[in-house]
């Protein structure tokens, strides 16, 4: 599976985002998949995670109420919507593949990643 990323940008504070990952392969609906977000210096943080038929969704606490995972399986597509933006949401944001569907928030669970894709917040 081969994951490309796409959205990212600058916004003000309060703004709104709507990031993509795009995937290969026909196995797509079988994969849980993630978004993740890193900022130098810090361990990449998990975001949000939803199940291969769209059913099953998470998000960390910081981020419920304003942020919407979702997925189109049709179209081998997941997508981060992003709003009331806050300059700490400030990140390069990667969506990942769990094969497995482990349900979990650790990044090394996941096998495939996308390339990363900046987004900053300004106040």
């Amino acid at each position: 599976v081969q994951l490309q990323a796409s959205g990212g940008g600058l916004v003000q504070a309060g703004g709104s985002l709507r990031l993509s990952c795009a995937a290969s392969g026909r196995t797509f609906s079988s994969y849980l998949m993630g978004w993740f977000r890193q900022v130098p210096g810090k361990e990449r943080e998990f975001v949000a995670r939803i199940s291969g038929s769209g059913g099953i969704i998470y998000y960390i606490d910081s981020v419920k109420g304003r942020f919407t995972i979702s997925r189109d399986n049709a179209k081998n597509m997941v997508y981060l919507q992003m709003n009331s933006l806050k300059p700490d949401d400030t990140a390069v944001y990667y969506c990942a593949a769990d094969r497995l569907g482990r349900y979990t928030s650790i990044a090394r669970a996941y096998d495939y990643w996308g390339q990363g894709t900046q987004v900053t917040v300004s106040s």
